[in-house]
């Protein structure tokens, strides 16, 4: 995504942060919470590597037809495991999303990466609406969790990182955010 540098290298810091902790959400002790974190840790490490500012490094063009690929293995992943719970779906909705947005930059010159002008601007439009509600839906959710979290818990001890769901949701939330972001760069 090429928007200004500053932006692009914030969108790196903030998925690879988001990447990272879904790798330790991984050694959870709840099989659903490693399963999703797997996916989630992939997106946020994807999402981190096409944030990188093109002034920086511009990947060659076979590197978007190889995100493509990638995505839409994540995204037949999330299909299939939608069979479990809907909650996959929005996985499904985010794969889908990388996968556009690799398409879109493999069909665009190296140079010609601006502001607003490569998608298909109906598809964009719905993707952005989607993300953004979820981003909104998802930062109402976090407010009463996190309300609850401080104040003194007393259930079975203290929850590792990878086993807290506010953390959780605002690892969603971030990425949400991010991809409203490179969306909006698209």
């Amino acid at each position: 995504m090429h928007g200004p540098a500053s932006s692009g290298w914030l969108l790196v810091a903030l998925c690879a942060v988001t990447g990272t902790y879904c790798l330790a959400r991984m050694r959870s002790v709840a099989e659903g919470q490693r399963s999703a974190a797997g996916g989630e840790a992939l997106m946020g490490f994807g999402m981190a590597a096409m944030a990188v500012p093109a002034a920086v490094f511009t990947p060659p063009s076979w590197a978007w037809p190889v995100y493509a690929a990638v995505f839409g293995a994540a995204g037949v992943h999330a299909l299939w495991a939608a069979r479990a719970g809907a909650h996959h779906l929005h996985h499904l909705v985010g794969a889908a999303a990388m996968v556009y947005m690799s398409l879109v930059m493999a069909g665009s010159p190296a140079h010609a990466h601006a502001r607003g002008g490569s998608g298909v601007p109906l598809l964009t439009g719905a993707l952005l609406l989607y993300f953004a509600g979820y981003v909104l839906l998802t930062g109402v959710r976090l407010v009463p969790v996190a309300a609850v979290a401080g104040g003194g818990g007393g259930g079975g001890g203290p929850a590792g990182w990878g086993d807290r769901p506010e953390l959780a949701r605002a690892c969603r939330l971030s990425m949400g955010i991010a991809m409203v972001a490179m969306l909006l760069t698209l």
